[in-house]
């Protein structure tokens, strides 16, 4: 049983409230991947810290998209909105995969976000992932929106095919492969993080099987240092996909290649851990 109080949400807001302090000015959101899952865990960590952190389920509920395609990113605002209006004056977003995607993304567009903990991020918009709100999935289409306007994109690439891992998928390969031979594209979808004035913190391993996370993230880590920003990157070269901050017990996929050791991934996890809260 938690030690926290958990409050389970299922309005306009869904997902669950962890609350370390009643007095806590600091609110985190935070966002898992494309596993779509509520992660109560993670924000009970956070709430050990001594925040308020909402885990939102932010597709695949009611009234959301059913995958991550053309997600509103006034989603994210809402929850922040929800934070504030609970005594929250600092945010924080604290996002894994497609969630990290996000976080980058909203925090240009919403200066209350003060700190970004973006977990094996991309440096780029990607394609969406699974259907619409119409129940649509191909063609491809954005990840995201903002009023009503689709994010421009790095298209998949239908002729090719992804490598096998130990039996699984891993679709490093394919995301490399754009990353070499969609310029264009690139230069279109790429993720303007010296828009934000949040602090960034970057966390990927060397190891990751799913996508090339090592890679995006010293992109957005030379991007920011060019312009004079304030970024971390936390690297750990025998990690995965999948990091465990202090505590976390999160299951490998068992369709997907996340790479790394499950040592690995926690050394990254508590590395990480340990620079986030000197912030919180």
């Amino acid at each position: 049983m938690s030690k926290f109080a958990i409050d389970m949400l299922n309005g306009p807001i869904i997902g669950a409230m962890a609350t370390g302090s009643q007095n806590a000015t600091t609110g985190v959101l935070v966002l898992a991947g494309s596993s779509g899952r509520v992660d109560i865990q993670r924000a009970e960590l956070f709430a050990s810290a001594g925040t308020k952190a909402l885990a939102l389920q932010w597709f695949g509920g009611p009234h959301q998209t059913p995958g991550i395609c053309e997600v509103p990113l006034e989603t994210f605002i809402l929850a922040i909105d929800y934070l504030a209006a609970r005594g929250c004056q600092r945010f924080v977003i604290v996002g894994t995969s497609k969630g990290a995607e996000a976080a980058l993304l909203v925090s240009i567009i919403d200066p209350r976000v003060d700190l970004v903990v973006a977990i094996s991020p991309s440096s780029v918009v990607w394609g969406n992932v699974g259907p619409g709100i119409d129940g649509v999935s191909w063609p491809e289409r954005s990840s995201w929106s903002f009023e009503g306007k689709p994010y421009a994109f790095v298209p998949a690439d239908p002729e090719l095919t992804p490598r096998y891992r130990d039996g699984l998928v891993s679709y490093r390969s394919l995301f490399e492969h754009c990353l070499q031979h969609e310029q264009n594209a690139i230069e279109s979808a790429v993720i303007p993080v010296e828009k934000t004035s949040a602090h960034l913190i970057l966390v990927a391993g060397g190891d990751d099987a799913l996508w090339p996370s090592d890679i995006f993230a010293r992109q957005i880590s030379e991007r920011r240092q060019r312009h004079g920003l304030s970024v971390e990157l936390v690297f750990d070269a025998e990690a995965g996909h999948r990091v465990l901050l202090p505590g976390e017990t999160t299951p490998r996929s068992t369709k997907h290649a996340h790479g790394g050791t499950d040592a690995a991934d926690s050394a990254l996890g508590n590395a990480a851990w340990q620079a986030i809260v000197k912030h919180l």
